[in-house]
C-alpha cells in the first residue's frame, strides 16, 4: 500500500516510523509547504517524491491512503480535497478548528465511502480499551461519576526541548499559527478517553480555561502566545452521569500522564497511562465492602496506524472516524463559549 504524509512536522514522524515498520506498506512522497522541513523528512524516512501542496500531491495521484500531520487550522482545507479524490485519510487530532468544518469533513468522507479516521493516539492503550469493554459488558452498573486528567510540564521544564526557542513548541501556544491550545491539543484526548470508556457521549458542559504570562508581552518572535495553558471541564454524559476533566501543560513532575475513574452502581474502574505503562485496576462487587482494588493484566491491542492500514487494505470502517472526531469537536467548541461566557453550562 503506497501512503502519502501531509505535513512533516515532529508527529509526522511517528506515522512514518509506524508505517516503515508493517509489511508491504510503503510511503511515496511527503507534502508540505516548508521545503527545509520536507526535504530533511523525506531524507530522514528515504521517501523518494515531495510536493509542496495537497493539490500537486493529486495531480500526481501515486498513493492510496493519507496520514494528515498539518497544524489543527488547516486540516479542513487539506482534508477535502484527498476524500473528493477517493483517498483514505488518518487525520491528526483535533479533526478541525471547529465543528462546523469537523461535521463538513465527516459528511465528505461518508460521501466518498472511503477510510476515514482521526489519531486519538490513546486508543494505542491496551488498559483503556479494556475498560471501555468493561463498562460495555455491564460489569460496573450503570456509570454515575468520572474523574479524568491529561497532565503534562513542558511548559516548566525542558525534557522535551526549550519551548522558548522551537517552533514545534511555539505555534502550540499561538491561536494564529492554529493552536487551540491545551484545550485543542491534549484536551481532545483526554475528552474521548473519558468519554469512550463511559460509553456516552456528553450532553452538557461548563468549562474554564486559563493563559498564563510567560514572555515579555506575551510573544516571542513571531508567536503571540495567547492560547491556553490549562484548562478545567465539568461534563454531563448522556446516559446521566457527571464529572471533571482537567488538562495542563503547567503540572510539574508529569511529563505526560492520563488518569481516568470511572465510578458504577455494580463498581469501579481505574485507567492511567504514565511513564509509557498503561494499568488498569478494579473494584467490582464483593470487593466493594473492602475498597480492595485488583489489577487486571494487560492485553496488546492493534495502533490507530495498523487498524487504518487494516481499514483501508478490507474496506471496512474502523473507529475512531471523523464522525466522532466531529462529535468530539461539537463539546470542544461549547467549552469555548462557556469559557467566554463566565463558565455557564452549554447542552450539546
Amino acid at each position: 500500500m503506497r501512503v502519502l504524509i501531509v505535513g512533516t512536522g515532529g508527529m509526522a514522524n511517528q506515522h512514518a516510523e509506524a508505517y516503515a515498520a508493517m509489511d508491504g506498506v510503503q510511503i511515496v512522497a511527503g507534502v508540505d509547504p516548508n521545503p527545509q522541513n520536507l526535504y530533511a523528512f523525506n531524507a530522514k524516512h528515504g521517501i523518494t517524491h515531495a510536493f509542496d501542496r495537497v493539490e500537486d500531491a493529486l495531480n500526481w495521484g501515486e498513493f492510496d491512503a493519507v496520514s494528515n500531520v498539518t497544524p489543527d487550522a488547516v486540516h479542513h482545507a487539506t482534508t477535502l480535497p484527498l476524500l473528493q479524490a477517493g483517498k483514505h485519510v488518518l487525520c491528526e487530532k483535533p479533526l478541525a478548528a471547529t465543528y462546523s468544518d469537523a461535521a463538513e469533513m465527516a459528511q465528505a468522507a461518508a460521501d466518498a465511502g472511503v477510510v476515514n479516521m482521526v489519531n486519538l493516539t490513546y486508543r494505542n492503550v491496551p488498559a483503556l480499551m479494556q475498560a471501555a469493554e468493561i463498562v460495555a459488558a455491564g460489569e460496573i452498573g450503570e456509570v454515575r461519576h468520572f474523574e479524568a486528567s491529561y497532565l503534562q510540564s513542558w511548559l516548566t521544564q525542558p525534557t522535551w526541548g526549550d519551548w522558548r526557542t522551537e517552533d514545534q513548541w511555539l505555534w502550540r501556544l499561538s491561536s494564529a499559527h492554529g493552536s487551540m491550545g491545551v484545550l485543542g491539543d491534549v484536551g481532545v484526548h483526554i475528552l474521548d478517553y473519558a468519554t469512550f470508556a463511559a460509553g456516552s457521549d456528553a450532553a452538557a458542559v461548563s468549562c474554564r480555561l486559563k493563559t498564563f504570562d510567560k514572555a515579555e508581552n506575551n510573544c516571542i518572535g513571531v508567536y503571540h502566545l495567547d492560547a491556553n495553558d490549562s484548562m478545567t471541564m465539568q461534563l454531563e454524559l448522556r446516559n446521566g452521569a457527571v464529572g471533571v476533566i482537567h488538562a495542563s501543560r503547567f503540572a510539574s513532575g508529569h511529563l505526560n500522564d492520563l488518569r481516568l475513574r470511572l465510578f458504577g452502581t455494580k463498581g469501579g474502574l481505574e485507567v492511567c497511562f504514565e511513564n509509557e505503562i498503561s494499568t488498569l485496576r478494579s473494584c467490582i462487587g464483593g470487593d466493594m465492602m473492602t475498597g480492595a482494588w485488583t489489577d487486571i493484566p494487560p492485553v496488546p491491542v492493534r495502533t490507530n496506524y495498523e487498524r487504518f492500514i487494516d481499514a483501508v487494505r478490507s474496506n471496512r470502517q474502523a473507529g475512531p472516524d471523523f464522525a466522532r472526531g466531529a462529535s468530539l469537536q461539537r463539546v470542544l467548541d461549547a467549552a469555548m463559549v462557556s469559557d467566554t461566557d463566565g463558565a455557564r453550562d452549554q447542552v450539546l
